[in-house]
């Protein structure tokens, strides 16, 4: 993704009073005049008016000025083609997951502009869903709507009026709109006689440095949303890879009954779950692994599990299949408490020093709670007929919610 800041070095280095701005996202269907808005916020021209149908889609500009502690990021205008809004709409969002890089999160959103033609006589319903999938990573932070083009002046309270309606109505769609300003960004011409002088820049300057704080924090706390979220996609990826080699393993024809021969592949997956959480292993970490493991497959609680699956009533399954059941849920239930035991360390709520915790974590996952998604499971897979993946059932049974 290009980031390219106008008048200003690209290669130039990140000072502090830079690091400390905030980020202002201007979003819009083109032709409501975002770049007009941006001058005239900025001062002076360094917006190209009309670059939204031009511009390249994987690119978004951003405008500094020593008159504004903000930046600016312009973006490329919603289409009217699908496929161009579907573009529009995909520079936002790969421009935001960029922000979750090391190094990159000074770049996250912090106030967003969402601008509307004020000549049109209504904001469609579409428009604002693609604005919310567009900044779908930025739930919290704050939504002004800029009414563009605002020259009469009856009109304005009724097109306010409008677009809290809209809002209102998107209840798919909650979007944290925080204030609607109309605003004229260059003087227009009614007649030889009359014309409408630009107005509401300043209060738009204002009310942006007002939502500033509250918005920094939103963008961190979306951002942080965003990188955890991510860390667990990936860390269910490992568990269900996990399960699928546990039943595998469980339908060979050796006894599962203490699970020891699961050991190598649980410990396998709790090494690759805590690698995501930026947990590497060491010695307090072996000490850890080992401990879920243990409390996990071997403790009493496990092995009463275990042995009340095994004794299931009114399932058929064959004696293979059902051990391949019995392993892929141990293995599922131990990811998923090992997801949620580095996802607690990882946010700085517990250490790996507190075994004792981990301990009741993992005698949780295989209490009655256990055997009844097993039992699920295997109810699943029964009434599949051998038409069903046994690992991607057990994964989506056990997988926290």
């Amino acid at each position: 993704m290009h980031l390219l800041k106008r008048n200003t070095p690209v290669s130039a280095a990140r000072n502090d009073t830079t690091e400390k701005m905030g980020n202002v996202l201007v979003i819009g269907n083109s032709g409501v005049g975002k770049s007009t808005l941006i001058n005239a916020v900025l001062g002076e021209e360094k917006a190209r008016t009309g670059w939204g149908i031009q511009g390249t889609t994987d690119r978004l500009e951003i405008y500094t000025s020593n008159e504004i502690p903000f930046r600016i990021i312009d973006t490329i205008g919603f289409e009217p083609s699908l496929t161009k809004e579907r573009q529009a709409i995909g520079a936002v969002r790969k421009w935001s997951k960029a922000c979750a890089k090391g190094g990159r999160e000074d770049n996250q959103i912090n106030v967003i502009w969402f601008c509307v033609d004020g000549t049109s006589s209504k904001l469609f319903p579409k428009a604002i869903k693609a604005l919310s999938r567009a900044t779908s990573m930025w739930k919290s932070v704050p939504v002004v709507v800029v009414i563009t083009k605002s020259y009469s002046v009856p009109e304005r309270a009724r097109n306010v009026e409008m677009v809290y309606r809209a809002f209102s109505a998107q209840k798919k769609h909650p979007i944290n709109l925080k204030a609607v300003l109309p605003v004229v960004a260059s003087t227009y011409t009614i007649n030889d006689n009359a014309y409408a002088p630009p107005e509401g820049i300043s209060e738009l300057i204002e009310v942006t440095n007002e939502l500033l704080p509250e918005g920094i924090r939103a963008g961190a706390h979306d951002l942080a949303a965003f990188q955890l979220s991510r860390k667990r996609t990936l860390a269910h990826g490992i568990v269900a890879a996990s399960t699928t080699a546990g039943t595998v393993v469980g339908a060979v024809p050796v006894p599962v009954a203490d699970a020891l021969i699961l050991s190598p592949l649980e410990m396998a997956e709790i090494t690759a779950i805590a690698q995501v959480y930026g947990i590497n292993k060491n010695e307090k970490a072996t000490v850890l692994f080992t401990s879920i493991v243990e409390m996990g497959t071997v403790s009493a609680a496990a092995r009463a599990s275990i042995s009340a699956l095994k004794a299931i009533p009114g399932i058929n399954l064959a004696t293979s299949v059902m051990n391949a059941v019995i392993a892929g849920s141990i293995v599922a239930a131990l990811g998923e408490g090992s997801i949620y035991i580095f996802e607690q360390i990882y946010l700085g709520n517990k250490t790996m020093d507190d075994l004792d915790w981990v301990g009741k974590i993992m005698e949780s996952k295989f209490s009655a709670k256990f055997v009844e998604k097993a039992t699920e499971a295997a109810s699943l897979v029964a009434a599949g007929k051998g038409k069903v993946e046994i690992a991607k059932v057990i994964a989506s049974v056990f997988k926290q919610k």
